[in-house]
Formats: structure tokens, C-alpha cells, sequence
């Protein structure tokens, strides 16, 4: 059972956040900067959904691996050797000269990225008491949005004219993650969790046990199934929704801080629906209605064409779902029979593993389809989909609160 939190706990979870938004801003400021880069780079549309969907990819086969390692050497160790990988990757994708070469640094970054997304749920299951853990965990996801939004408000419009365009911004937006993970582990030298201290190896047979563990839970598979749409429309969206402004006609800089209005409203969903969730003990219900908004929303998106304020309205209901959801898939897991917070990491690899299939698949439909007809219509299609999948997750969701 988790002891009391203390101050350096408190930091931890702070520097922790800290860790998620270095992560998101490096991750999407290709994103951000994804029209000059195709230009530069001399890129297909293809190439493009390929480069977006890349970090999501490595998922796939390093989610359950990553997730057992660190509930072996704790999250202490995982996240800081995430942030020096992923830093020195977003360093080197300044450097890359083509498709092949930003391809493999954004992979990197991907590596790198694991032991942020799982290392910070171990970090609060072992730091704080169940019953705050969605709050704590709503603390970290909101760094998260704060480096997405950091991407596109202050990476393309003032850091690339500041240094010189996205080779420089990437290069040095890199080098920081580095510096900072020093600071990392200086700042958390004094929590206690290292490790797993009830006994678990790296052996085979301890792993295959905590795998079958988290693999035969229902509830786990439902989540599973709403964090593949969860993570196909966030990395869709964020993906390709400043190329979809500029197609229809917002200049660059508009563009940019128009997508941070959908970072505005996961702020707002995170904020809201998993605390409200804890209060009414209402967990499926808030899955269910976070995947309607998205749908609903992502309607919105489709009809307003050119119409800013309306195409706004919109994306802040996609916001505020993905905003509602995100937290719980990540604070579900500790309260389940069988996996609380001895296997949280594993359990939330587990959902990423599989999950991040969507993640790839969101920003590649979008632009592969984009080439094919001419629209982004048919990928927002797939989007608003994507949203009464995890509706439909939620309802059938048992084990859980509601």
C-alpha cells in the first residue's frame, strides 16, 4: 500500500510533468512544423502520415516490454533514461537529410518515449493512495498538453523565425530535453520507489505471469479497445490539423494556434470528467460520454469547412473527450482486481501495445486517404468512428466504477 505523499513527492510528480511536456513538445513539434518539412525534405503526403504515426508505431512491439521493465527498476530510472534517449533523437532529427533519416531518429523518439508514458503512472500508484491517483495522474497529462500546445503556439511561430526555422528548433528543443534530465534526477534523488519491492524479476517465468495477469482481465480488453480510438484520433488530429487549416486557407501562424485550442479543451476534459468521475463514482459513464464528444465534435470539424469559429466550437468537443479519457486509461488499471499498483505499468503497456496501432493508424488513414481523393473528409470520417468505439468500450466495461 502507498504511504502518505510527501514534499519530494510532490516535486517528483511535478518534475514528472515537467518530463511529459519536454516529451510532447519534442514529439509534435514535426508536426507543427510538418509543411516545411515536406518541402525540404522533398516528402509524399504517404511519408508525411508515415513520419507523424512513426512515434506511435514503436509502441507496438516495446509498450508490454517497457511496461514490465519498469515495474522492475522503477520509475525513477525508466523516465530518466527516456528523457535522455528521446532528447538526444529530437537533437538528431535536426540533423536528418531525408525520409529514411528523420524516419529513424523519430523512431528513436518513440524508444525514448515509453519510459515517459509508463514510468509516470508507476511514478503515482507508488508515490500516492489509490483513491488520489486519477488527481495525481490528471497532473501529469496536463504537462502532457502543455508540450503539445507548446509544439504549436510557440514552436512554429516564434522558435523557428527566432533560431533560424525547424533544423535549428529541433536541434536545440533537444538538447534542453538533455539538460533537463539532469535536473530530473537530481530532483528525485530522495523519493523512495525504485523498484518493485514485492519480489519481482527479470526472469521468464515472472514476466509470463504478470503478462498473463493483465492479458485475462475483460475490463483490461475494453480499455484496451478504447485506448486504440483514443490514440487514433488524438495523433490523428494533432497530426494533421495544422495542415488541414492551412488547406483551407489559414495562413501558417493561424493555423498553429488554432490547433492549440484542441489542447485547450483536453485541458478542460481532464480538469473536469475524471474528477467528476471519482465523485460519482462514475467511471463507465465518463468513458461513454468522452467518446461521444469526440464523434460529435469531430462532426462539427467536417460540415464548418471554412467557417473558423464554428471549426473551433468543434475541436474543443474533440478536446474535451480526449481530455476526459486520457486520464482514465491510465488510472483505471490501479483500481482493477488482480492489477492495481504492482503490474500498473505492464497493465498500462498493455493498453498502449495494442492501442498504438490506432495512434500509427490515425495519422496514416489521414494522409493516405488525403492522397487518394483530394479531402480530409474521409480521415475525419474515421475519426468520428474512432469516437463511438470508445463510447461503445465504456458502456461494456465492467469492474469499474458505474
Amino acid at each position: 500500500m502507498a504511504r502518505a505523499a510527501n514534499r519530494w513527492d510532490h516535486l517528483a510528480l511535478a518534475l514528472g510533468a515537467a518530463s511529459y511536456a519536454c516529451l510532447l513538445f519534442v514529439w509534435f513539434l514535426l508536426p507543427a512544423f510538418l509543411s516545411p518539412v515536406i518541402d525540404d525534405l522533398g516528402l509524399t503526403n504517404w511519408q508525411a502520415g508515415v513520419l507523424v504515426g512513426a512515434v506511435p508505431l514503436t509502441y507496438i512491439p516495446l509498450s508490454l516490454v517497457s511496461g514490465l521493465a519498469i515495474d522492475r527498476v522503477g520509475p525513477r530510472l525508466g523516465i530518466g533514461l527516456g528523457l535522455l534517449v528521446f532528447g538526444a533523437a529530437g537533437a538528431l532529427r535536426g540533423l536528418a537529410t531525408g525520409f529514411p533519416s528523420m524516419l529513424a531518429f523519430t523512431l528513436l523518439i518513440g524508444v525514448g518515449a515509453t519510459g515517459i508514458t509508463f514510468g509516470l503512472p508507476k511514478l503515482v500508484a507508488a508515490l500516492y493512495p489509490q483513491e488520489r491517483v486519477g488527481s495525481a495522474s490528471t497532473v501529469y497529462v496536463l504537462g502532457s498538453y502543455a508540450g503539445s500546445a507548446g509544439a504549436f503556439a510557440i514552436g512554429r511561430p516564434l522558435l523557428g523565425p527566432t533560431l533560424g526555422g525547424w533544423r535549428p528548433a529541433f536541434l536545440y528543443s533537444g538538447l534542453a530535453v538533455l539538460a533537463f534530465a539532469v535536473v530530473w534526477f537530481l530532483g528525485t534523488a530522495r523519493i523512495e520507489p525504485e523498484g518493485g519491492d514485492d519480489g519481482r524479476t527479470f526472469s521468464p517465468g515472472s514476466l509470463r505471469e504478470d503478462a498473463r495477469r493483465v492479458l485475462s482481465s475483460r475490463a483490461m480488453v475494453l480499455l484496451v479497445v478504447a485506448g486504440t480510438g483514443y490514440l487514433l484520433v488524438n495523433h490523428g488530429l494533432q497530426g494533421w490539423l495544422v495542415t488541414l487549416f492551412e488547406d483551407r486557407g489559414i495562413r501558417p501562424a493561424l493555423a498553429g494556434l488554432t490547433t492549440t485550442v484542441l489542447v485547450a479543451g483536453q485541458a478542460i476534459g481532464a480538469l473536469s470528467i475524471p474528477p467528476l468521475s471519482d465523485r460519482l463514482d462514475a467511471r463507465r459513464q465518463a468513458v461513454v460520454c468522452s467518446g461521444l464528444l469526440v464523434t460529435a465534435g469531430t462532426t462539427v470539424l467536417i460540415l464548418a469547412e471554412s467557417a473558423l469559429v464554428v471549426a473551433a466550437a468543434g475541436i474543443v468537443a474533440v478536446g474535451v473527450g480526449l481530455g476526459g479519457v486520457g486520464p482514465l486509461l491510465r488510472a483505471i488499471p490501479v483500481e482493477l482486481e488482480g492489477i492495481g499498483p504492482g503490474l500498473t505499468a505492464t497493465a498500462v503497456g498493455f493498453v498502449f501495445a495494442v492501442g498504438e496501432i490506432g495512434g500509427f493508424l490515425g495519422p496514416f488513414l489521414i494522409g493516405s486517404l488525403l492522397d487518394l481523393t483530394g479531402s480530409f473528409v474521409p480521415g475525419l470520417g474515421a475519426i468520428a468512428l474512432a469516437g463511438l468505439v470508445i463510447a461503445a468500450a465504456g458502456w461494456l466495461m465492467t469492474g469499474v466504477g458505474g
